[in-house]
């Protein structure tokens, strides 16, 4: 939607309420619903603003001690919030409501270094650079219950009636069963600007996948982002619930967010992947980027203590570094040929932050090519059961202390992004480490 076109939508009443929002860590929506004349007449030009807290909060919006960012000791002022026109669009699950992203700037109008959306503009200008332009997509898997989110928030998130009672991958009875909801989302999202390819099921009980077209990699990360957040107020309008937890059930899968990329030339509009053979020198490059840093930038990928109980052999999700054509049991899974050839990494978890899993998929392929790193040697076979591949990280500490220490992540992202970052993964391992589970209870409550 273009500005012109919302000036006429609240003029004649078709819009009254316009939704203002950013990404903390997360990856959530945070923001403020405006009047939709109040909107057009003030906030479209001038922005607005948010506390700086809203950078360095925990999961419960508590204030956490030690950031540099925003502290008790500078008193918490604010940040501004500039509208990105580009974002503006109609929030198809919701009546006569606008939905506009925005770009997070400091008091000297200066680009806020740790703002998720901050972070993969500096590197899509990286690319850009190079004459390259990177194109991506996102595949989002999710849970559906039919409890309400209030009914799960009152059963403790136990207990769950999940959407389907079998495994249902492609499954196109089962699927139908859930259309209620998963239809609604396909047609909400299509409402709203973001293009929808399908849905499907998963090969969890009540699992489902849902996919939107590609598009450059920044437009891409914007759209994951409305998608997940109107998915979610569309389960609570509807009376149902949907989780993009990595691994929500131990005796279940995990949801995961695949997502592909591929370098074009910005200029010519081709795929530079592409190339004689099948693939380019500078797509072995990108691809040797990607895999020598993942364990860099795994805490992008998996953010959560949750993201690792994913990491099973044979559970769909990968377990070791290696790349292969068409494998889904690698980790980097190569696919298409001429201008669809294009990576597909199968390390994130549905619960990324994607403007943090892009910023390090792009930083790690395009150190790649500058550093001319070279992939290992293609795996065929049953990479699961490949012992010499190295392994991803295996909890979030591991993953932390990695990220902390890695030369290449102060490169890419700056010293004060690492800082930033790594106190705040610190929090939310420490967090978990320091509660109480309900596994313990059972296990040593009686018996120990």
């Amino acid at each position: 939607m273009r500005p012109d076109e919302l000036v006429a939508e609240v003029a004649a009443g078709g819009i009254d309420t316009v939704v203002v929002a950013f990404t903390d860590l997360y990856g959530r929506l945070l923001g403020k619903r405006f009047d939709a004349r109040f909107f057009v007449d003030e906030v479209l030009d001038a922005g607005t603003h948010a506390c700086d807290y809203l950078l360095t909060v925990d999961m419960e919006m508590e204030p956490v001690p030690g950031y540099r960012f925003a502290n008790w000791e500078s008193g918490y002022g604010d940040v501004h919030l500039v509208v990105d026109p580009d974002t503006l669009r109609r929030a198809g699950w919701a009546e006569r409501t606008a939905v506009v992203l925005c770009d997070v700037v400091d008091a000297g109008h200066e680009p806020v270094p740790v703002a998720p959306r901050t972070m993969l503009a500096r590197q899509v200008d990286r690319a850009a650079a190079g004459g390259w332009r990177a194109m991506a997509a996102s595949e989002l898997e999710f849970f559906c219950y039919v409890d309400s989110y209030r009914q799960a928030h009152e059963k403790g998130y136990a207990d769950l009636v999940p959407a389907g009672w079998y495994i249902e991958d492609y499954h196109l009875l089962q699927g139908r069963r859930v259309e209620d909801y998963v239809g609604a989302a396909r047609r909400a999202l299509s409402a709203s600007g973001i293009p929808v390819e399908s849905s499907k099921g998963e090969w969890g009980r009540g699992q489902h996948e849902l996919n939107i077209r590609y598009a450059d990699v920044a437009t891409m990360a914007d759209r994951h982002t409305v998608m997940k957040h109107g998915m979610k107020e569309l389960a609570d309008a509807l009376g149902v619930s949907v989780t993009f937890m990595a691994k929500p059930h131990t005796d279940e899968a995990g949801s995961s967010c695949h997502i592909h990329l591929s370098l074009w030339d910005a200029e010519a509009g081709t795929n530079v992947f592409d190339g004689p053979g099948g693939r380019s020198e500078l797509f072995g490059w990108f691809l040797g980027g990607w895999m020598a840093h993942v364990a860099d930038f795994m805490v992008f990928y998996a953010p959560t203590v949750n993201s690792y109980k994913r990491y099973r052999d044979a559970s769909w999700a990968p377990t070791r570094i290696a790349w292969s054509t068409d494998n889904r049991t690698a980790g980097f899974r190569v696919v298409g040929s001429g201008p669809s050839l294009r990576i597909e990494c199968r390390l994130p978890g549905a619960d990324c932050n994607p403007y943090l899993a892009y910023t390090a998929a792009l930083a790690s392929g395009l150190a790649g090519i500058e550093k001319h790193i070279d992939p290992p040697a293609e795996f065929v076979g049953d990479v699961y059961a490949a012992a010499e591949v190295p392994r991803v990280p295996a909890t979030l500490d591991e993953a932390l202390a990695r990220f902390a220490a890695s030369e290449v992540a102060r490169d890419a992202l700056g010293a004060e992004v690492v800082e930033h970052y790594a106190h705040f993964f610190a929090v939310e391992a420490e967090a978990f480490h320091t509660a109480v589970t309900d596994w313990e209870r059972r296990r040593y409550f009686e018996r120990i």
